[in-house]
């Protein structure tokens, strides 16, 4: 029986459990199907706090990891496959394991949703990229293109106009699922312009590692094209990854794990942090902050419990 188990190994689940190793919780954090969450599939990350020349994705979190051993975090590989959250103590199965807590925090992330391309796949931190907040700095002065016709396309494009050159929008439709405020402010843009109906086929080159084209489909002729850019923004949304906590964790439309009074759930005993309840910021230090109340709400509830 554990006192707390984390399920996710990205900014969020690590500061939770270095938060909960220091109160002496002996956390267990199962990895999930993407050990060390979104940030290991970026390079460089210049917005978190303390690293002045930035720092390298896998390297903070292998910072993080280490940090919460070093007080007694245990990791488990593995993507849990069920979890039973109607009586406590909690049951959780992840790959032939079967775990038992007492509380339990869910900071499985969200994965962004891609084209599903293989060039695009190995790309990805090489002129790919899934955030503009994160990477937008990288490519001043720069072609470069979004994918996307709904709102976080236009956000994302809006967003890289403070440093590219120019953002071309390429969108399947002619028709955008954008809201009308958002649409019509990236149109006022005189850096954004628009490519419709057009799909991405390949991004050009993996075999230089780096973001030179696009080859382009258009969805009505079927004739193809070539677009000269730096770099390839996938601005498609995000899908958190909460499909087993469904019928049990109160959620959202979209699916993201609805949270109050900080960071509990509608089940007593089950706290969320980071990006699987949070669609607005997702950022790697807005993850590590909510993981940090998770694990402060998780050893409050394990107090209270035990008078």
């Amino acid at each position: 029986m554990h006192k707390v188990i984390i399920i996710g190994s990205g900014c969020a689940g690590l500061t939770a459990a270095i938060y909960a190793a220091r109160a002496n919780l002996k956390p267990v954090v199962i990895d999930g199907h993407e050990p060390g969450g979104q940030l290991t599939l970026t390079t460089m990350v210049e917005n978190f706090p303390g690293f002045p020349d930035g720092v390298l994705g896998p390297e903070l979190i292998e910072f993080m990891r280490k940090q919460a051993q070093r007080f007694g975090a245990e990791f488990r590989s593995g993507a849990v496959s069920s979890v039973a959250l109607k009586h406590r103590p909690f049951k959780i199965e992840a790959g032939k394991e079967a775990f038992e807590a007492e509380t339990l925090i869910v900071a499985a992330g969200a994965s962004a949703r891609l084209l599903g391309l293989d060039s695009e796949k190995k790309l990805i931190g090489h002129g790919v990229s899934t955030c503009a907040t994160c990477d937008g700095y990288f490519f001043r002065d720069k072609e470069i293109a979004v994918v996307g016709g709904g709102d976080t396309a236009m956000e994302e494009a809006t967003h890289l106009t403070r440093f590219a050159k120019r953002v071309t929008i390429l969108n399947r439709r002619n028709q955008f699922r954008a809201s009308k405020i958002m649409l019509d402010r990236a149109k006022a843009n005189d850096k954004i312009k628009f490519l419709t109906p057009v799909v991405v086929e390949e991004v050009l080159d993996p075999a230089k590692h780096d973001v030179e084209a696009v080859k382009l489909r258009n969805v009505e002729n079927n004739k193809t094209s070539i677009l000269p850019i730096s770099g390839l923004f996938i601005g498609i949304g995000h899908e958190p990854n909460t499909k087993i906590f469904r019928g049990q964790l109160d959620m959202d439309e979209a699916g993201y794990l609805k949270t109050n009074k900080g960071s509990r759930t509608n089940v007593d005993g089950v706290f969320a942090a980071g990006d699987v309840q949070d669609k607005t910021y997702r950022q790697a230090v807005t993850a590590a902050g909510s993981g940090c109340m998770a694990a402060m709400d998780a050893e409050r509830f394990l107090e209270a419990y035990s008078h």
